[in-house]
């Protein structure tokens, strides 16, 4: 049986075309994508009350966080600097409660981009509001102009990660579309890549391989970069195994 991957949900700002609401929920479609060629059954969970999290966890096997809006500050004690971009408070607070809540239920995690940064402030941690302003040794273009399917920097992977085991490689080149970026690594994650310049690219978990999250976009990349669907493959592999 194919076990179900719940990704969560970003907002369109504007009025859709289709239905004219703001704020209608949506998820890359190259996750879903993703998530389904990997084996997994996608469903979509928007932005509700942070105390539906412990209800939602009984309905799926895995949960995957995608990219989107900043983190609110306010969430790791921290006002909002000017170079902050938008925000949403609603994701913001229902991700963190939704994380600890699969968390507690031993459930798998993968994290992207702005998900890597939710689970980190989830479990305690901080985040750079902005690495050009707050991160004096940033010395590469994190919010690549390049196509997003394409790479543009290098990361190094640690040898002996659970990370290494799933992409088999200590280098790779990775697309790259954020300004932030964690900071304080929360208790009970471990750095497991890093850019150049010595941005964090990737967390796991420091007790088993319930958690692992990436910096860069693997949703955008697996189709003209296969490789990358191994990530995808691997939390659905997860999922199953709980």
């Amino acid at each position: 049986m194919r076990p179900v991957i719940a990704i969560t949900a970003d907002i369109r700002v504007e009025a859709s075309e289709v239905i004219n609401e703001q704020r209608a929920d949506f998820a890359p479609r190259g996750a879903v994508d993703a998530i389904t060629t990997a084996g997994g059954v996608p469903i979509i969970l928007p932005s509700v009350n942070p105390k539906l999290a412990v209800e939602l966890v009984k309905t799926f096997d895995g949960l995957l966080i995608p990219g989107g809006p900043d983190v609110d500050p306010t969430f790791f004690g921290e006002e909002p600097i000017p170079e902050i971009g938008r925000t949403y408070y609603k994701r913001d607070a229902f991700e963190i409660a939704l994380v600890k809540a699969t968390i507690a239920a031993n459930k798998p995690i993968f994290g992207i981009c702005r998900g890597i940064q939710v689970i980190n402030v989830a479990m305690g941690g901080t985040v750079f509001q902005d690495l050009g302003v707050q991160d004096p040794t940033c010395r590469i273009r994190h919010a690549q102009a390049a196509p997003g399917e394409f790479p543009t920097h290098h990361i190094t992977i640690e040898t002996a990660s659970y990370l290494a085991s799933i992409l088999k490689v200590q280098r790779s080149y990775v697309n790259s579309r954020h300004h932030q970026a964690v900071r304080k690594v929360a208790a009970g994650l471990q750095v497991t890549a890093q850019s150049n310049d010595q941005v964090i690219e990737a967390v796991e978990s420091t007790q088993n391989n319930n958690i692992v999250a990436v910096q860069w976009h693997p949703e955008n990349m697996w189709q003209e970069f296969p490789e990358q669907l191994e990530l995808f493959k691997d939390l659905v592999h997860r999922s199953q195994q709980k």
